[in-house]
């Protein structure tokens, strides 16, 4: 069975070394086929040195290369994964962000055809996908970043965040597809109890989900304890986070 890669990124503060080290064990329990796991990082410090650890690629775009993606908007050095060359990496490669948990075999997500395929936002219609996690082929993108340098400001004049920007861009040349829908879940809008019974039930797993995500707060440490981040959503907790995030 040919091998495949895993890509993660970590750069400042917002998340440790743990988030890493946690998503490592979590795709080494549900991933079934030989794989690489690499993560682009700023900061290697405390990553478990079974986990490949390189630093995010320069790519030629100045906000990337000074490593101020704050100046840049959330999320765009996640770009940074479309460079070609990347390192030594090839083939197909799952992308997966920090703050997620894995429920269930990752090897369907290495099955689906497409050439880059993304969970479809949960809150858009116009097609924007969301980038928590994807699957695509080292090298096949590379034209993106070009056209993000070459035509910038004007390139992102139109979209919000960086998974705008590709998902829109790769639709525009008939190369994005999605996930099966109960694939991918978000924790606050697919697991937490509607109304008031979230005061008294803990969140519940979707059923079909091998993916959940933690866009925004709660993160899944705050889903463990019990913790929202926000005063008007209560969230008891949940076991069965801290029972697969490990």
């Amino acid at each position: 069975m040919q091998a495949v890669n895993v890509l993660c990124i970590k750069w400042g503060k917002k998340y440790g070394p743990e988030y890493v080290n946690k998503l490592h064990s979590m795709v080494s329990r549900h991933l079934h086929r030989p794989f690489r796991f690499v993560c682009l990082t700023d900061d290697g410090a405390g990553i478990d040195p079974a986990i490949e650890v390189k630093p995010i690629p320069m790519v030629g775009f100045d906000e990337f290369d000074q490593r101020k993606p704050w100046t840049f908007g959330h999320g765009w050095l996640k770009l940074t994964s479309f460079a070609s060359p990347l390192y030594d990496l090839q083939g197909r490669t799952l992308f997966l962000d920090l703050d997620i948990v894995i429920l269930d075999s990752l090897d369907p997500f290495f099955e689906q055809p497409g050439e880059f395929t993304v969970i479809k936002e949960w809150d858009k219609s116009d097609g924007t996908g969301n980038t928590s996690c994807y699957v695509y082929t080292i090298g096949a993108h590379a034209d993106a970043l070009e056209h993000l340098k070459n035509d910038y400001p004007a390139s992102i004049s139109s979209v919000r965040n960086e998974q705008e920007f590709i998902t829109l861009y790769l639709a525009r040349q008939g190369k994005l597809s999605y996930w099966p829908d109960t694939w991918c879940r978000s924790f606050k809008r697919h697991c937490l109890r509607g109304g008031i019974m979230g005061w008294f039930l803990p969140p519940t797993i979707p059923e079909g989900a091998r993916i959940i995500a933690f866009h925004g707060k709660p993160n899944p440490p705050d889903a463990i304890a019990g913790v929202s981040g926000k005063w008007y959503r209560r969230v008891l907790p949940t076991q069965w986070v801290a029972d697969h995030w490990r």
